[in-house]
């Protein structure tokens, strides 16, 4: 039987990144990496698909917008990136755990975000860092 979101946050902090719950993040983070590659293909096909418009006006708005889809395409690479070690932090066993502190980062935050590698607070020092010296 597949774990549910519910069922997961149930589980005792024993459990803490126990079989069941790292099969649940890979199952998870699978899914996105099949439908973000799928996304991919899709655009791939679209863009190829276009024709050259004459009308400058016209030229310049499709233009636009694959400007504008290939910088979906680009995060969405980067989020591929992403789940890719997430999915190598979970054949290592090193997921879940805070990259700065060791410390878990939750089972709350994971679901939110799966590719998590900070913890939150780890995450806000980190933030505040950037700010700071980006002023």
């Amino acid at each position: 039987m597949a774990l549910t979101e519910a069922a997961l946050l149930k589980m005792p902090e024993a459990d803490y990144m126990n079989a069941q719950q790292l099969a649940f993040f890979r199952d998870r983070l699978i899914a996105m990496r099949d439908e973000l590659q799928l996304k991919v293909d899709e655009t791939v096909e679209y863009m190829r698909e276009q024709e050259t418009v004459a009308d400058p006006a016209d030229r310049a708005t499709v233009e636009e917008e694959h400007a504008l889809e290939l910088r979906t395409r680009d995060r969405e690479r980067k989020l591929l990136k992403k789940i890719e070690q997430s999915l190598a932090r979970i054949a290592d066993e090193s997921y879940g755990y805070c990259e700065e502190t060791g410390e878990p980062i939750g089972l709350a935050r994971l679901l939110a975000r799966p590719t998590a590698t900070l913890s939150v607070e780890a995450q806000a020092r980190r933030e505040r860092l950037q700010k700071m010296y980006a002023d």
